[in-house]
C-alpha cells in the first residue's frame, strides 16, 4: 500500500514503533471499514498523523471515514466532538473505539479556508466559525487543559538543562514562566477546538464549519495559536501575523496581550515537540518565537521579560 511520505514521516516522529505497525495495518483497517459500514473508500485526502478519506455507502451517502492511532488522541477527539454536540462542526455519525475509527459528515462543496487568499478575510471567516463552536467548558471533563501543556514544557525544560533543539535554557525557561503567568490568571474557562487552522475549517452550503475538534480547556485566545502558524506567505510573515491578531482581537473581542504571550510561549512549545533525534525541527513553528517576542515589545512598549518581572510566580 502506497502512502504519502510525509504521513508516514509523521506518525514515525510522534508514534515511534507504534506508529510503524498502525501503518502496516492499514490496509486491514480499511477493508474493515469497508465491510462493517457497508461503504466503498477512496483515495485519502493530505494526511498528518490519521488515515482521512471520503467514503460512499450502499445507498449512496458520502461520509468521511478517519482512522486514528487508538489511544488518549482519540478518546480526547471522541470527547470533544461529543461535547460540542455538531455545534459548528461537522456530525460524528459513528465510531469504532476500539480500533479508533470515526465516521463524519462529509462537508460540501467541502473546500478549505486555506482557499481564501485575503488573509484580512480569511480570518473573519475564521472568527465566524469560532464564534459558532465555542462554549463555556464542563465542569469535569478528560480533556487536556493549557495548564497541562505548561506541565508538558516543563517536563522539557527539567530534562534537558543545556536547552533543546533550537531554544536555549534560557528561552525555554522565559516560555514556561508566560505558561505559568498565563494559567495562573484565566478568568474563564472555555471548551476549545485544540487545533483550529485553515484547513480544519470547510465550506458547507454557503457557510463554513469547523472539523477535526482535538479538544482542549483554556482560553480562546491560546485557541487561535494555531491558525497564525499555517497558510503562511513566502514573504512578510510579520505582517500576517500582525494582521491576523488585529483581525481575531477585534472580531472576537480578545485581550491581545495574551493572545500574544499566548503565541509565544505555545511556539516554544509547539517547536520542542518537532524536534527530532537528529536535532532536527520545524523551522515555520520557530520563527513565530522571534515574531511574537518583537510584536509583544511593538505593542506594548517592553520586552516580555519586562512584563514577567511585573508579576510574582
Amino acid at each position: 500500500m502506497d502512502l504519502q511520505k510525509n504521513f508516514v514521516d509523521s506518525v514515525n516522529l510522534f508514534f515511534k514503533e507504534k506508529g510503524k505497525e498502525w501503518l502496516d495495518s492499514l490496509p486491514e483497517l480499511i477493508s474493515y471499514c469497508e465491510e462493517k459500514w457497508s461503504l466503498s473508500m477512496r483515495d485519502p485526502y493530505t494526511l498528518s498523523v490519521n488515515y482521512v478519506a471520503p467514503a460512499i455507502k450502499e445507498d449512496g451517502t458520502e461520509v468521511v471515514v478517519k482512522i486514528c492511532i487508538p489511544g488518549e488522541g482519540f478518546l480526547d477527539e471522541l470527547e470533544a466532538l461529543r461535547l460540542f454536540k455538531d455545534q459548528g462542526m461537522a456530525s460524528l455519525l459513528d465510531y469504532d473505539q476500539e480500533k479508533g475509527i470515526f465516521i463524519l459528515e462529509k462537508l460540501s462543496p467541502g473546500h478549505t479556508l486555506a482557499e481564501i487568499s485575503d488573509h484580512a478575510e480569511a480570518c473573519r471567516c475564521a472568527a465566524h466559525v469560532m464564534s459558532n463552536i465555542i462554549v463555556p467548558a464542563p465542569s469535569e471533563t478528560r480533556l487536556p487543559t493549557t495548564k497541562g501543556r505548561e506541565e508538558n514544557l516543563r517536563r522539557t525544560f527539567n530534562q534537558n538543562p543545556n536547552g533543546f533543539g533550537p531554544f536555549s535554557k534560557e528561552t525555554l525557561e522565559k516560555a514556561l514562566n508566560v505558561f505559568t503567568y498565563l494559567n495562573q490568571t484565566i478568568e474563564k474557562y472555555w471548551l476549545l477546538h485544540g487545533d483550529f487552522h485553515h484547513y480544519n475549517i470547510l465550506a458547507s452550503e454557503g457557510d463554513w464549519l469547523a472539523i477535526d475538534p482535538k479538544g482542549v480547556v483554556g482560553e480562546i485566545e491560546y485557541d487561535l495559536i494555531q491558525y497564525m502558524l499555517n497558510r503562511l506567505p513566502d514573504h512578510n510573515v510579520y505582517d500576517v501575523t500582525k494582521t491576523r491578531v488585529d483581525v481575531f482581537t477585534e472580531e472576537l473581542n480578545l485581550n491581545k496581550e495574551r493572545l500574544i504571550l499566548y503565541g509565544y510561549c505555545h511556539t516554544v512549545l509547539s517547536t520542542t515537540w518537532t524536534v527530532d533525534v537528529d536535532g532536527s525541527y520545524e523551522g515555520n513553528f520557530h520563527q513565530f518565537v522571534a515574531i511574537f517576542e518583537k510584536m509583544y515589545a511593538s505593542t506594548f512598549g517592553k520586552s516580555i521579560e519586562d512584563r514577567l518581572l511585573e508579576d510574582e510566580f
